[in-house]
């Protein structure tokens, strides 16, 4: 049955400070299920991954079990890759897994490893979690030791290795491509696709790059089985989710929550409502790269398809019949993301919120192609004066055309998170930027 609200998968350890050390994780049932994993063959594992319905937890949702499946049959080499350089501004929870938790992720990718016959493998960890660097890299050590990582774990005669390698601050480099490049040593620059990294990616190996917490529920699965794991869920979506929230709540924080929650239920009975009696005003439901929801959508589920696909979520125009199509025929409306929910009340200048949105991906534009280096900085030059009362008469369909001009023609997502979020707040909220060009106007005169 679905998940209620209490339910951990990822979560039952946080808290305990003796779990973060291989005794503690041991004590507690930890590297159990690896045994059972190494018995097991490897498309096996992918099989039940596949049952499971877990999907990718990083943003774009894609089915895991489906993308391990990309690589190729006869692959010689194979790579894991654990993409631990979270970075999206409004989420905070692959640090608080690692940090409480480490041995899990680590068991995690050795399961993992082991269905994609991958031996060396990887974790990119932002550079900034120095306290989250400093548990992971102990609990690997200690792995070693034990005899979890290494030439020949447990006697099984399987061989998986593991590095963690630090970034440098770069949010381009949570894009997968960028991250391998870093990885390699080269310029964090997002790579053209096709190749995928499952077929062509790390040292010109397959590659396959999870999230954090995709690779922390591998243990469950394989543990209670894919069927247990999707049965928590809802729709194609199994397990629960981690959701980081802030902005404008009593009780902000990291949860681990049912797919199926609303966003009411989120704002209200996990994060005990609005401060000061304040209504909300806006909703950003996955990390800023997001679109947002307005008070009137707030009762979808956070579960990836119900977001994108919910008919009570308006498309996103900027003005009628000007529709902004993500291609394929359907139309914008938003996306689970990263799981970063930030809540707006009614006092935000929402003007003033975006512009400090685009000023973010304006300064973390790789500068690649030329749609979005131009683009965010021209998105942030023009949301500036608009959100400092300096705004011109044609801004709003300026930056809508600008939104436009990027959204869809760059190398990677990073163009598309600045103009899909720009594109949403122009579309529900023009009102308020016609009204601070409006008093800009007035000012003038």
């Amino acid at each position: 049955m679905p998940a209620e609200i209490g339910t951990k998968v990822v979560t039952t350890r946080f808290g305990n400070e003796n779990a973060k050390t291989l005794a503690g994780y041991e004590a507690t049932g930890g590297y159990g299920t690896l045994r059972k994993a190494l018995a097991m063959r490897p498309e096996d594992i992918t099989a039940e991954v596949k049952a499971s319905n877990l999907r990718g937890r990083g943003g774009a949702g894609f089915a895991t079990g489906v993308k391990w499946g990309f690589v190729p049959k006869d692959a010689k080499a194979v790579h894991l890759v654990c993409n631990a350089d979270e970075s999206e501004p409004g989420t905070c929870k692959d640090r608080e897994l690692i940090y409480w938790d480490p041995h899990l992720l680590i068991e995690g990718m050795i399961c993992s490893a082991h269905a994609l016959r991958a031996v060396h493998n990887y974790i990119y960890i932002r550079g900034e979690m120095m306290r989250e660097y400093a548990v992971l890299q102990r609990a690997v050590d200690e792995a070693y030791q034990r005899g979890y990582l290494g030439k020949n774990i447990l006697g099984t005669g399987i061989e998986c290795h593991l590095t963690v390698h630090r970034g440098a601050g770069a949010y381009i480099c949570g894009e997968e491509t960028a991250l391998l490049n870093s990885l390699e040593g080269e310029r964090g620059q997002p790579r053209l696709k096709p190749p995928f990294p499952a077929v062509k990616g790390a040292f010109g190996n397959p590659t396959i790059v999870n999230n954090v917490e995709t690779l922390m529920n591998v243990p469950a699965i394989l543990d209670k089985g894919g069927a247990w794991f999707n049965d928590l869920g809802m729709g194609r979506s199994g397990g629960t989710r981690m959701l980081c929230v802030s902005g404008h709540v009593k009780k902000p924080g990291v949860f681990e929550l049912p797919m199926g929650i609303t966003f009411t239920q989120i704002i209200h009975d996990v994060c005990g409502g609005v401060p000061d009696g304040r209504k909300v005003k806006a909703v950003i439901p996955g990390g800023v790269s997001m679109p947002p929801l307005d008070a009137d959508e707030l009762d979808v589920p956070c579960e990836f398809d119900a977001l994108q696909t919910d008919e009570r979520i308006k498309p996103v125009m900027v003005r009628p019949g000007q529709q902004f199509d993500l291609g394929g025929g359907r139309p914008l409306r938003t996306m689970a993301g990263s799981g970063g929910i930030v809540v707006l009340d009614d006092t935000t200048d929402i003007p003033r919120a975006v512009w400090r949105i685009m000023k973010f991906f304006a300064h973390e534009s790789c500068g690649q192609c030329t749609p979005c280096r131009e683009g965010t900085g021209w998105l942030e030059k023009v949301s500036r004066r608009v959100a400092e009362g300096r705004g011109k008469p044609d801004d709003v369909d300026l930056l809508a055309s600008i939104a436009h001009g990027i959204a869809g023609n760059t190398i990677c997502a990073l163009g598309d998170a600045a103009a899909w979020p720009m594109l949403g707040f122009l579309t529900k909220y023009r009102a308020d930027f016609e009204a601070k060009i409006a008093g800009a106007k007035r000012g003038a005169a």
